[in-house]
């Protein structure tokens, strides 16, 4: 990481700070810090125009970041939705828009509506254009190195598409991710206690992150994660998009529960708090298959596991109930309520994540 982001982020971190609290904060000289204070406030990144009270003499000067001097925007595409947000340098929403509209990269009218809500979000946040870094695409597949292809697609059927297909009406510069990557950087890109986790992604496919040392481990072929096609019930099970069955995907995607709400999640549980009968069946059997899931999960990487996606933003309030099922499975003895997390973000961290990555870009080319 550049000194420039370093002290960037000590800044966003503590709030208003001296130039001797960053020096001891970082164990950095003070002209490194002098020189990077003043490349990032000729940027417009830092405000210089308060003080800090000293009762020993002259009042220090205190540096605080400005939250909205930039802002990106980061995509979602799904089988049914465009789901469009812009973040600002603190990672929050200022901006979001969903819009339903199936995948659907063949017809010119879908690229279209990706260019419009890419525009229609940028012009919500009421930011001028200067202050703007770029657009992160995030899709259902695996991407090259150089975020510039699709490799594996199978759950969409757009393996081997490229970013200037999908970006097609985007005239910003933008980059392609893996979803599930996506949403397991913004998990931990702002938490301290989450240097090592598994970001499970439980939305309409499930998929997975590993993260090491807060960066993503993206595996020998970028395949790491991929937890969705492990195996959960062998041979009987449904099968999957990949040919096989039983795996993972099948049993634990956010479909499964929103098909019994007429494809409405939210809906779903509703009924679910309602005491539903049938609700509570599909919410029976589906703990019942996520806590293997979980269990796998646990004993491969002994570490926090990080719920997101779809169900993840439902899944708090049933955590004892999650725990419970885990525990039961546990041969170490171990009381899961200690490393199973909610995720942070409830509201498309899959975008979200998306457009954090083209921040974090800025910051290291500066």
């Amino acid at each position: 990481m550049k000194k420039s982001q370093l002290i960037y982020q000590y800044i966003r971190e503590q709030g208003a700070v001296s130039k001797q609290d960053i020096v001891i904060g970082l164990g950095l000289s003070l002209p490194t810090i002098t020189q990077n204070l003043n490349n990032l406030a000729e940027l417009g990144l830092i405000d210089t125009s308060k003080k800090i009270s000293n009762t020993g003499g002259r009042n220090a000067t205190a540096y605080s970041y400005v939250e909205k001097a930039r802002y990106a925007v980061g995509l979602y595409l799904n089988r049914h939705h465009i789901n469009c947000v812009a973040v600002d340098l603190s990672g929050n929403v200022i901006s979001l828009i969903k819009v339903r509209e199936n995948f659907d990269l063949n017809d010119d009218n879908y690229l279209r509506k990706i260019g419009e809500t890419v525009e229609e979000v940028k012009k919500d946040t009421g930011l001028p254009d200067d202050r703007f870094l770029g657009v992160g695409i995030a899709v259902q597949g695996l991407i090259s190195d150089d975020g510039e292809r699709v490799t594996y697609g199978l759950t969409l059927n757009f393996t081997g598409v490229t970013r200037a297909d999908i970006a097609k009406y985007i005239p910003y510069h933008n980059r392609l991710f893996h979803d599930s990557a996506a949403a397991g950087y913004a998990e931990v890109w702002d938490r301290n206690d989450l240097d090592d986790a598994f970001y499970l992604s439980l939305s309409n496919s499930v998929g997975g992150a590993v993260i090491v040392a807060n960066k993503i481990f993206e595996g020998e072929r970028r395949k790491s994660g991929e937890i969705g096609h492990m195996t959960i019930i062998p041979k009987a099970g449904d099968r999957c998009y990949c040919g096989q069955r039983g795996c993972f995907d099948t049993v634990c995607r956010a479909n499964v529960l929103a098909e019994y709400a007429d494809g409405d999640l939210e809906k779903f549980f509703e009924l679910l708090e309602t005491k539903d009968l049938g609700a509570r069946r599909h919410w029976n059997r589906y703990l019942e298959y996520l806590s293997i899931g979980i269990h796998n999960i646990r004993m491969l990487y002994d570490t926090k596991i990080v719920i997101g996606g779809y169900v993840g933003a439902y899944i708090e309030k049933y955590m004892e109930d999650l725990c419970t099922r885990v525990d039961a499975r546990d041969s170490f003895k171990e009381k899961s309520e200690r490393y199973l997390v909610p995720s942070k973000y409830k509201k498309e961290p899959t975008g979200v994540g998306a457009a954090i990555h083209m921040i974090d870009e800025f910051f290291e080319i500066i």
